[in-house]
């Protein structure tokens, strides 16, 4: 007995609508049958959710490859990082060398303030040790006060190469990011930030630096996004990173999360 001829025990009228509408159930079409007068006959059993078709064996060694090759990606991207350790505690001066600096630098909820005596006299917050090759990283902030606007900066290496932050106090101009070599030209061409106007957040807002001192090859980014770069095979010796406050104007600066990482 088929299929058919066992569910004709309904009793469903031969050639009807409901049993043409049940014997295109019973042979696997899934849609409502309608009939001439127009009467929607419901479905007897519910449609099967549909069910996707397996991955073909030849494309699964590719997607195990496809796999693999994203942690080892992962993996190396994680490796690459250097290991960074603090540079300051957010409590107090240690690990830069704190004779005389009070007068120029404090700590307040965690921030590095730097701020000139009213002689304008000028200071450099040195760290105890010496640095070659090195990763420093840091957020910075300042409000210029003055026309002059706020001059500071990063020097490292002997002998002195800064990385400006501000404004230049000889070409008047906002140089953050450049490179001051205090030769001429003082900022060469080459180690320019040109675009740091677009990568800086308004004054008086976070910005992050950072600097790589990698053989003779010094690298800028703001923001994480690189801002410059130069090499000069001059500048090799290992020396403390001194943090600036430039003599002869009225500033102030502070900076958080300074961490060091040596290459």
């Amino acid at each position: 007995m088929n299929r058919l001829s066992r569910f004709r025990r309904f009793a469903l009228p031969p050639g009807s609508a409901a049993e043409s509408h049940l014997a295109l159930r019973l042979r696997g079409v899934c849609f409502p049958f309608v009939s001439a007068t127009r009467s929607h006959i419901p479905s007897l059993h519910p449609s099967p959710d549909p069910v996707l078709p397996a991955m073909p064996s030849s494309l699964r060694p590719a997607k195990s490859l496809l796999v693999s090759l994203a942690l080892l990606a992962a993996a190396s991207a994680f490796a690459a990082e250097p290991k960074f350790v603090p540079l300051f505690n957010g409590k107090d001066l240690t690990h830069f060398k704190a004779e005389g600096a009070e007068k120029f630098w404090r700590v307040e909820q965690g921030v590095l303030i730097g701020e000139n005596d009213a002689a304008q006299t000028g200071h450099y917050l040195w760290t105890q040790k010496e640095y070659g090759d090195f990763i420093l990283e840091f957020d910075v902030r300042w409000k210029s006060t003055t026309p002059r606007g706020v001059d500071t900066g990063i020097e490292m290496r002997k002998p002195k190469i800064q990385l400006q932050l501000g404004v230049s106090g000889s070409l008047r101009v906002d140089m953050t990011g450049s490179f001051y070599t205090g030769g001429k030209p003082a900022y060469p061409e080459a180690g320019q930030a040109k675009n740091a106007k677009e990568l800086m957040k308004p004054e008086g807002q976070w910005n992050t630096i950072r600097i790589q001192a990698k053989g003779n090859t010094f690298i800028c980014w703001i923001n994480g996004t690189k801002a410059s770069e130069y090499t000069d095979a001059k500048f090799s010796g290992a020396a403390p990173l001194g943090l600036q406050i430039h003599g002869k104007v009225e500033m102030k600066a502070e900076f958080r999360n300074l961490k060091i990482a040596e290459l």
